[in-house]
């Protein structure tokens, strides 16, 4: 490994794993889920996605999301 590689490789590891940590690939996983299984099915936008998560993560009350 060089010494040009090692740091981007670095930073390419870091920002997968902020964007794993923070959810940010989940819909980029279900499109590409989505587009596998179904080719040419409807997919949600963005907006919807991320509606229908929030969603799904507040509908069971006896699972305890959060803090309160």
């Amino acid at each position: 490994m060089s010494a040009r590689t090692a740091p981007r490789r670095a930073l390419a590891w870091l920002r997968w794993y902020v964007t794993e940590l923070t959810g940010e690939n989940a819909y980029q996983r279900y499109r590409e889920r989505a587009e596998r299984t179904d080719p040419g099915g409807p997919v949600l936008d963005r907006r919807a996605f991320e509606r229908w998560r929030t969603d799904q993560k507040y509908a069971d009350p006896t699972k305890h999301h959060g803090c309160c």
